[in-house]
């Protein structure tokens, strides 16, 4: 039996699932992870949808490409692909990428204590790994420069009307809003389709309202929701969030993109983006850790370790400490007849603006393309 494509994968999750592509994927042009990344977002994108999208996907999967490093200090590079983008960074997929690398033995474990440099799009991160048992048992990695770019400003949503927001970068973009503006919604998982329809009607409007720029990355906008909620005295934790990943673009006139997948884990640009914002307003000194619950209960512990810049703004590096858990090995093939090169979204489960996979008609030169990209990078 033969195949034209077949990607050698490890199914992991830290709450959210996260797949690691281990092995199948030609040489991706590029003289840095970044630089790869755009190639493949510009010209290969067709990698994403076959692995994101049904069958072989769902709308909360995220996946990993481990790439050879282009930076001579860093051990394995990896680039993440989600639902409608290709982040700079990920702290979950950052904690799944390195347990999949020691635990597959891709990189050498040495216990207790394992510490390597990962280069990611947004650049170098260190990790140390936790190791005990042939297991790792808990990652530790040192994010790229977060910082605040609007504190408690005001912005006009419809269905919900004015809603206080903070928008900071952790890696993404994110606004985040506290759930105690709204008083029927709860941060658990029977609340998920309030929590998602909440999310994205603030995101698009911050989207609209609020411009942000990184320096080093033009043209990344706001993509990501962050509801957030304040611990309460027997909390064993500092706060609880919810982080909204959009599936398509959210348009106001059409209730039915008013839709995301909820982030199963506690996020860890999610917490580096809270993190930088409390410390914008004086609420989170350097030194101090943050335990920072998800959804599922699952709990990432960050720390601000220092101040540095980014361009003219004032930021601080976090730290961010989880664990994941490998839940299977797969391979994904693509055979030279499948209707679907790309997969496809269906309205049940995926918002109506979704780029969709095509007609049957259409499959002929859409296969033909992305076995082009694949076979012969340009």
């Amino acid at each position: 039996m033969t195949y034209d494509r077949l990607f050698h994968c490890v199914e992991t999750h830290s709450g959210e699932p996260m797949r690691v592509i281990t092995g199948g994927l030609p040489d991706v042009p590029g003289s840095t992870v970044y630089e790869q990344a755009q190639w493949l977002e510009r010209h290969a994108d067709g990698i994403r949808k076959l692995m994101l999208r049904e069958p072989r996907g769902y709308p909360p999967l995220c996946c990993n490409l481990i790439v050879p490093a282009k930076h001579p200090d860093a051990a394995a590079g990896f680039i993440v692909m989600e639902q409608t983008e290709y982040p700079m960074m990920s702290g979950g997929n950052t904690i799944a990428v390195a347990t999949v690398l020691l635990e597959t033995g891709i990189l050498t474990m040495e216990e207790p204590v394992t510490r390597f440099t990962l280069e990611t799009p947004g650049g170098l991160v260190e990790v140390q790994a936790q190791c005990e048992g042939g297991r790792v048992t808990n990652v530790t990695f040192q994010n790229i420069p977060a910082f605040s770019v609007y504190s408690d400003v005001t912005i006009e949503v419809p269905e919900l009307g004015q809603v206080i927001v903070d928008v900071a970068w952790g890696g993404m973009f994110y606004v985040i809003a506290d759930i105690s503006q709204f008083a029927s919604l709860r941060l658990s998982p029977e609340h998920g389709r309030a929590i998602t329809r909440t999310a994205a009607l603030i995101l698009r409007a911050a989207q609209d309202q609020l411009p942000v720029e990184h320096p080093d990355y033009p043209g990344v906008g706001i993509t990501i929701a962050q509801l957030s909620e304040t611990a309460g005295d027997d909390w064993r934790t500092d706060g609880r969030n919810a982080v909204m990943v959009a599936s398509g673009e959210i348009d106001f006139e059409d209730p039915s993109t008013w839709t995301g997948s909820i982030d199963r884990c506690a996020c860890g640009t999610g917490t580096s983006a809270k993190m930088a914002a409390l410390h914008a307003k004086g609420r989170l000194p350097l030194n101090t850790p943050f335990r920072y619950e998800g959804i599922l209960g699952i709990t990432y512990v960050g720390e601000l370790v220092e101040e540095t810049r980014v361009g003219d703004r004032t930021a601080v590096v976090p730290t961010i400490s989880g664990q994941a858990w490998i839940t299977g090995f797969t391979q994904y093939v693509l055979q030279h007849d499948d209707p679907f090169p790309e997969g496809f979204a269906v309205g049940d489960i995926w918002p109506p603006t979704v780029e969709s996979h095509g007609s049957l008609r259409d499959r002929s030169s859409t296969y033909e393309r992305l076995l082009g990209e694949l076979h012969h990078p340009a």
